[in-house]
């Protein structure tokens, strides 16, 4: 099994070749290069800082920080679900924050003391990246969610019915996923296992409860929102 690489600024930078061939004929075609310019600028600048972050994370190995973490990320993540959606304010946000605040950590505690066992819960180097993947993918679902009920309810829909339709619509993705997972891709928690030395076996168990989590999680909280927001706050 070859050993992990250290990626060198050069061959980073050799990397960001096929995004700038997307980005020169966006600009070409004129459809928003200075979007994808930003978007990719700031991916890089976040990534950099929050692995000068996880560092201090790891190494402090607190509680607190874990719980500050956590919350940043349902904070983060309510507020940018709620981007695509017409019609905010505090009473969505605190729909949001709720749906994906409740059934996240319900799913991130179920993990890390049922399934994975830990010792410690605040146990940095799984809990850190667990609760990313949880809050990230929950945070998508419910931003679907939200504006999918949102166009049904402005279109006359009922209650009932816009809220099947928009869980039906933001599980699609989720659903693809799992239909997908071992034939058409490899996901990334499977392959990173895979390169470092896991037996694909193991390294398939802990995909399989990534996959349930994400499911779970992100189907949870979506069946959160819409029980706790009301027509008047979708349409």
């Amino acid at each position: 099994m070859p050993e992990m690489q250290i990626i060198s600024v050069l061959h980073l930078a050799i990397a960001f070749i096929p995004p700038a061939l997307v980005i020169a004929v966006m600009w070409w075609w004129k459809v928003g290069a200075g979007k994808a310019i930003y978007a990719n600028a700031r991916m890089l600048v976040q990534l950099l800082v929050i692995g000068y972050v996880l560092m201090y994370i790891f190494e402090a190995d607190n509680p607190w920080i874990i719980v500050a973490v956590l919350a940043l990320m349902i904070s983060v993540s309510a507020w940018i679900a709620m981007r695509p959606l017409q019609r905010q304010g505090l009473r969505v946000y605190g729909a949001v924050a709720m749906a994906l605040g409740a059934t996240g950590l319900a799913v991130f505690g179920l993990v890390t003391q049922l399934v994975l066992d830990l010792d410690r819960w605040f146990e940095p180097e799984l809990a850190v990246p667990i609760a990313g993947m949880i809050f990230a993918n929950s945070m998508n679902t419910v931003s679907l969610t939200a504006e999918r009920f949102q166009a049904e309810i402005e279109h006359g829909a009922e209650l009932k019915a816009a809220r099947r339709v928009a869980l039906d619509a933001a599980l699609i993705p989720q659903i693809n996923s799992l239909l997908a997972v071992g034939l058409v891709a490899l996901p990334g928690m499977m392959t990173g296992q895979i390169l470092s030395g896991v037996d694909p076996l193991v390294a398939a168990r802990y995909q399989i409860v990534v996959m349930c989590m994400i499911f779970g999680a992100g189907g949870l909280a979506a069946i959160g929102y819409l029980l706790l927001t009301r027509p008047d706050q979708g349409a």
